[in-house]
């Protein structure tokens, strides 16, 4: 056998070894027992639940914003003089009892006036009673009598009536009627020289110091009654069915310590139209109350009948929570959300008994297995139970 044929006999040799092993190996592959499946533990969260029960819920509304002064005018002067000082300094923060003097304007001209007018009236008075005497004897010891007890120093008393109409006609003609009310104007405008609190309150604003020339309508100050304010705040139109003029409010102060008492007192019918939110004025007493000062409040809104309150958390997209069915699967269960709140929702359309998660689940799906915990095991609070589940082994 020459060398060629040996080379050739040789790497036939080899190719056969090479194809039995490989079928030796897979033979022997194939005799060995399968690999036991592994097993994979599922933790099962335990969940708390709460069962519906649908009853009358009492709403509450939150509202915020800033006290403004129930009563506050400006003061304006109808008549010009020089201002007079007087016993209370016309001085921001000066309390002035209701019908007090705020200020003075010197009036000696006006006054003077006045008794000049009073004066020409009496002698004309005085220059028709020959007349009167002879054409209306009747009424003469009236006109005397009136005449008499005339001073031009006191409010004028309004003349005698006339007892026909001649006589009115003779008064007339003699201009005692427009000499009268000129007089009775004049006095009325003499009142307005003293310029007298409307209501107890302080001056929030002082423009004019004694001495100074008052222009007729010139603006003096302002004056703000104390412990009389409103707080005006504005409520989602959304919201505006469950309030009424009269709910009662609860306000606090984040700046100062206490609890006030209000109450809703008006409703504006203007909507704004940017933010669709409708004006409320509430009532309120306190005497550490300032106008400006920022209140937060709960309004007592009216009741939702047939109605549950749940943590708002656990709504799901406004419009679902998460149902218990079986103890063990969760579902989603539509509601009809009737109103947010700032820590839950006011929630109907719930069934009667259903179990409801009480607790918000972190990655909670619908199908999801779950197990209903028992209060009377702290322990099952805090983790879940292992359950096997099979999963095959890698080849």
């Amino acid at each position: 056998m020459n060398d060629l044929t040996k080379r050739r006999l040789s790497i036939v040799v080899a190719v056969l070894v090479i194809i039995a092993a490989v079928l030796g190996q897979n033979y022997l592959a194939s005799q060995k027992a399968e690999a036991p499946k592994k097993l994979q533990e599922v933790r099962v969260k335990q969940v708390e639940v709460l069962s519906v029960k649908n009853e009358s819920i009492s709403t509450t509304l939150d509202v915020q914003g800033q006290l403004a002064a129930f009563d506050k005018i400006e003061l304006y002067a109808e008549v010009g003089g020089i201002l007079k000082s007087t016993s209370r300094p016309f001085k921001i923060g000066t309390f002035f009892a209701k019908g007090a003097s705020i200020l003075e304007i010197d009036n000696t001209e006006a006054y003077l006036a006045l008794l000049a007018q009073k004066s020409t009236l009496m002698n004309t008075i005085a220059q028709a009673m020959p007349d009167l005497k002879i054409d209306y004897p009747e009424s003469f010891p009236t006109w005397e009598k009136y005449l008499n007890g005339f001073s031009v120093e006191s409010p004028i008393k309004a003349l005698p009536a006339a007892q026909s109409d001649r006589e009115k006609r003779f008064v007339a003609a003699r201009n005692l009627l427009t000499q009268y009310y000129n007089i009775k104007s004049q006095e009325e405008r003499l009142g307005k020289y003293i310029l007298r609190a409307p209501f107890g309150g302080v001056l929030t604003e002082a423009n004019v110091q004694p001495g100074t020339v008052i222009r007729v309508g010139q603006k003096l100050g302002e004056l703000m009654a104390t412990g009389n304010y409103e707080l005006v705040t504005t409520v989602p139109l959304a919201d505006l069915n469950y309030i009424k003029v009269g709910n009662n409010v609860q306000l606090t102060s984040e700046d100062i310590p206490g609890q006030w008492d209000g109450r809703v007192k008006r409703i504006s019918d203007q909507i704004d139209a940017g933010s669709q939110t409708v004006q409320v004025f509430i009532g309120v007493n306190g005497k550490d109350l300032r106008e400006g000062m920022y209140l937060r409040g709960t309004v007592t809104a009216r009741s939702v009948e047939n109605a549950m309150r749940l943590p708002r958390e656990l709504i799901v997209n406004q419009q679902a929570v998460y149902e218990v069915q079986q103890d063990s699967i969760l579902r989603l269960l539509p509601i009809k959300l009737i109103k947010l709140e700032a820590q839950s929702a006011i929630v109907s359309g719930l069934p009667l008994g259903a179990a409801l998660v009480n607790k918000t689940i972190p990655g909670a799906f619908e199908g999801m297995k779950v197990k209903v915990s028992t209060p009377q095991t702290p322990a099952s609070k805090a983790g879940g139970t292992a359950i096997a589940a099979p999963r095959s082994a890698n080849k």
